[in-house]
């Protein structure tokens, strides 16, 4: 992963990517390819008057139904002022359920999905976190700002992403990945 610091105005926003190394397994395609997926899911729930499990259960269900699981030690946050505030965006729930979505609403989406459990350990650096069965994990993150008719992703680039967004098997959309989108749409700009 490789952490972008984008300064926007007075907020804090960052946005990992994952890409691969070599020639990929099927694992590690289906990993990066359905975290890819659970971020632009996530992403397109975010709207004015929705609930905040609306997101999560969105990239629960679609990870689950692709056989990998959601990590639940770590959340989305709200981006302001400070790096990590309020609200807490999990990436695992029940639609309809925890706090409405509102407009002026600034926060992280980044689910971090795993080929096998969802649960993690933290190693002795207290950095490194690792799948406590070893398992492979891939994350995506943007920053989202909640608008009245919808939203608008504070983090997307302009350019495809190399080793990642290139792939022909790569599952980019049009939230997330716009660039990447437009290229395999076979549009510039």
């Amino acid at each position: 992963m490789s952490p972008r610091i984008c300064p926007r105005n007075t907020a804090i926003t960052v946005t990992p990517e994952t890409f691969y190394i070599g020639e990929p397994s099927k694992e590690a395609i289906l990993v990066v390819e359905t975290a890819r997926r659970c971020l632009e899911l996530g992403i397109a729930e975010v709207k004015h008057g929705k609930r905040i499990g609306d997101i999560g259960a969105a990239i629960q269900e679609y990870a689950e139904g692709r056989g990998c699981s959601v990590v639940r030690d770590y959340v989305g946050h709200g981006v302001g002022r400070e790096f990590h505030m309020a609200p807490q965006i999990p990436h695992f729930g029940r639609r309809g359920k925890d706090k409405r979505i509102k407009a002026g609403m600034v926060f992280t989406i980044e689910p971090m999905i795993n080929i096998g459990g969802y649960r993690t350990e933290v190693m002795d650096d207290k950095w490194t976190v690792l799948t406590m069965d070893r398992s492979l994990s891939a994350q995506f993150e943007h920053t989202v700002l909640v608008t009245r008719d919808g939203r608008e992703v504070l983090t997307t680039r302009k350019r495809v992403l190399v080793n990642s967004e290139d792939k022909p098997w790569a599952d980019v959309g049009p939230l997330s990945s716009p660039a990447a989108w437009n290229a395999k749409q076979g549009k510039t700009g």
